[in-house]
């Protein structure tokens, strides 16, 4: 085959049906279970979640999680429990996004939301400090300038899945096993494969076959 005759299959593909999305403008939906950026959530009462007990940092393969907990100031406490996490940082130069901090998190403290572009123009702005994980006072993320959030990145957060077979038992599937979060509440259990919206017909029974058949 000769050069010509790659550029006739090359011009012949500019008047295809094109499979690609206009990138950035449109995007691709993301699945339930993405990882994404880590977010710190806050009980409905407005309360921190996180009690700095530093299991997600001890976990964390990448070493890129670092948390100081300190004792709640009694006139004024953080958090519900007897310590807040008074430091609170992760390193996203470093982070692999495998979830593993929001498995070991005892109160649901740390999830990762759906965000995953990030534009850095100074490598200090990829430390995020507990200041920018800490939701608002709405219990949204907060946006910084070098993110690029889109609609829905920040609903189905990665504990949400938690909501089925947790430990892997099928008795807890389709309940719910986590406490509210400020903005969102009680969040709806997810889906099984025993859901009956799922559940295929059921299959005749062979004298109702038969009758079909005559």
């Amino acid at each position: 085959m000769g050069y010509l005759d790659g550029f006739r299959i090359t011009l012949q593909q500019m008047w295809g049906d094109r499979v690609t999305n206009v990138y950035p403008d449109v995007k691709r939906p993301k699945p339930d279970r993405f990882h994404g950026r880590h977010v710190l959530n806050r009980y409905e009462d407005g309360m921190e979640k996180c009690i700095g007990c530093e299991l997600c940092a001890g976990v964390c393969p990448a070493r890129c999680i670092y948390v100081r907990g300190a004792d709640n100031p009694p006139d004024e406490p953080v958090s519900p429990g007897e310590r807040y996490g008074f430091v609170y940082e992760i390193n996203y130069l470093r982070c692999i996004h495998c979830d593993l901090c929001v498995e070991a998190c005892p109160t649901e403290a740390i999830t990762e939301s759906k965000l995953f572009e990030f534009s850095f123009t100074d490598r200090q702005d990829a430390i995020y400090t507990k200041a920018e994980l800490v939701v608002g006072d709405d219990g949204h993320p907060q946006k910084l300038p070098w993110e690029d959030w889109r609609a829905g990145d920040e609903t189905n957060t990665s504990a949400w899945v938690r909501a089925t077979a947790p430990s892997g038992s099928a008795a807890f599937e389709g309940k719910v096993g986590w406490s509210g979060e400020l903005g969102f509440g009680v969040r709806a259990p997810e889906k099984g494969q025993t859901a009956a919206s799922d559940q295929a017909p059921a299959a005749a029974s062979a004298p109702e076959a038969k009758k079909k058949a005559r």
